[in-house]
């Protein structure tokens, strides 16, 4: 019989002495992921701070996304009557990961004469040794971030150089999150340097719920039923990103991508500790068979049923298996070092390793890591790599010969996938490899994919290969109902087939140089990496 839920309340208490008590806070909403936007509500409260609807004099602070979207909901006139403090949401944000309240300095939004957004810097006073600090301390956000003075918001000047100097960051990366996409211009070639994205380091405080369903996520996966395998996906990234725990499914009741199933879900695990339909599965002698064959790569669902029916049980039964292909093979060898993920600055220098030895064969391509690493994770499962080159011809051929080379270096070990279609102009002209590398000085495996694209189609590789599913699904989704197809090498015209059934794509896709401008076409809120773990 399953236990009774205890009535909580939704939220958690406020805490009178909370680290935003006494603040009196209008927020600007424009901009702002109605998630995203419902936790920092929800934590404001909790750590003592009064949300007003209406801009009033007992307001203390307003917070807004940026310049653009504080103008859109409030006039100059009343910004400059206001006495109060407007500032970045990524002040919250920052003080909310550090447990302390930054100073503000470095986060104000101000609005010139003219009625032109610039983030303001505060004065402050230089120390004898000609640094600008408020104290002889560096606070704890000028720790992490560089300084925004001289910065203005991309939306007026967006094609204006950021140029490298003691007063200004060297890269977007520097930036707050609402500022770092309007700096760059949207046309610009960015360099891996320039790609890495921030660091996405969500609250994580409900692992005992995200653990549990990373488990299901790979058992109904490897059973093929991936709308149950993509529904737990949801939940986990909705989950992690709460700055609370769970100690009731109610809590949680509102958020989306859980619904009743998930609640009671989520209502056994922080009960008992545990869920029957997790511990079924594992004690399911067939499931707990397919589940652990389909972990090994190359082995989908189908020849995992076979394999289990042929009575295998264990992976060390697949060794004497002779129909398993080469590729899976190498899967079942190097099963334990797959699994092993790899820290995020790890990748960060093999990205650096690959880049430097793509420039030996051929000048000025662009090589970036996608994936997990590019939405800014702290450690990734294996290396999503997508490569270009900006002339738009010299990405021909390259792919055979960079291999070889990451082979001569001991970089890349074992082959799994290899297809070239540049030169004969198939397959959407996209070169492919997928295989085995190390570590430099390490021998354990890890899984590596290249996808080399032409010039005018990139950013739509770019997009699939940095994800989440989450957002391909409701880019895809979008895509479909304003009549077009969306994958990782266009957006296509879609033909309409009998009976109201989605046709096949046109022959040519739309041709976009960024990301930004199919997000846009689409209708879909930029995001940067960092932002799309939906």
């Amino acid at each position: 019989m399953a236990p009774k839920r205890t009535k909580t309340n939704k939220n958690p208490s406020p805490e009178p002495n909370g680290m935003f008590s006494g603040m009196v806070v209008f927020l600007v909403e424009n901009g702002v992921q109605s998630l995203r936007l419902q936790i920092w509500k929800q934590k404001l409260i909790q750590m003592g701070a009064t949300i007003e609807t209406r801009l009033s004099k007992k307001i203390t602070h307003v917070f807004a996304m940026n310049s653009n979207a504080l103008l859109q909901q409030m006039d100059r006139e009343q910004l400059q009557r206001f006495k109060g403090r407007v500032l970045l949401f990524q002040w919250l944000e920052d003080s909310l990961r550090l447990g302390e309240k930054v100073l503000e300095d470095s986060y104000y939004v101000g609005v010139d004469s003219e009625g032109k957004g610039d983030p303001v810097k505060s004065p402050v006073k230089e120390s004898a040794d000609g640094n600008t600090s408020g104290s002889d301390e560096p606070s704890p956000q000028k720790k992490m971030r560089s300084s925004l003075e001289g910065l203005v918001d991309g939306a007026d000047k967006q094609n204006n150089a950021v140029k490298n100097s003691p007063d200004s960051p060297s890269s977007s990366d520097s930036l707050p999150f609402a500022l770092s996409s309007t700096i760059m211009s949207p046309r610009t070639p960015r360099t891996p340097s320039q790609n890495s994205s921030l660091p996405y380091c969500p609250p994580d405080l409900n692992r005992n719920i995200t653990e549990i369903f990373g488990k299901l996520i790979n058992i109904y996966r490897a059973m093929g039923d991936d709308r149950r395998s993509f529904s737990y996906y949801k939940a986990i990234t909705v989950i992690e990103k709460l700055p609370y725990k769970i100690e009731s499914a109610d809590q949680v009741k509102d958020l989306p991508g859980i619904g009743k199933s998930m609640q009671d879900h989520i209502q056994e695990i922080v009960t008992t500790g545990k869920l029957s339909k997790l511990e079924h599965f594992e004690t399911d002698e067939k499931v707990r068979a397919i589940s652990l064959f389909g972990e090994v790569w190359g082995i989908g669902p189908a020849t995992a049923l076979k394999l289990y029916e042929k009575g295998y049980r264990t992976l060390d039964d697949l060794k004497n298996d002779d129909s398993l292909t080469y590729a899976q093979k190498l899967g079942l060898k190097y099963f334990h070092d797959i699994r092993t993920r790899i820290p995020r600055n790890e990748v960060q220098e093999m990205e650096q390793l690959m880049q430097k030895a793509g420039e030996e064969i051929l000048p000025g391509v662009v090589i970036i890591c996608g994936g997990s690493y590019r939405r800014g994770k702290a450690s990734c499962g294996d290396l999503d790599v997508v490569i270009t080159h900006p002339d738009g011809k010299s990405h021909k051929g390259f792919l055979p010969r960079f291999v070889n080379h990451l082979k001569n270096m001991k970089f890349l070990r074992e082959d799994l996938v290899f297809s070239i279609h540049s030169e004969e102009g198939t397959d959407s002209g996209v070169d492919t490899y997928f295989g085995l590398c190390t570590y430099p000085g390490r021998e354990l495996r890890h899984r590596i994919d290249f996808k080399v694209y032409p010039r005018d189609i990139h950013a739509f590789g770019l997009i699939a290969w940095t994800g989440n599913d989450v957002l391909n699904r409701r880019l895809r989704l979008l895509a479909e109902s304003k009549g077009y197809r969306l994958d990782d090498t266009g957006l296509y015209l879609a033909t309409q087939a009998s009976g109201g059934k989605r046709g096949a794509k046109a022959s040519a896709s739309l041709k976009f140089d960024t990301e930004k401008e199919v997000f846009d076409f689409l209708g879909f809120p930029w995001l940067e990496p960092h932002e799309r773990n939906l």
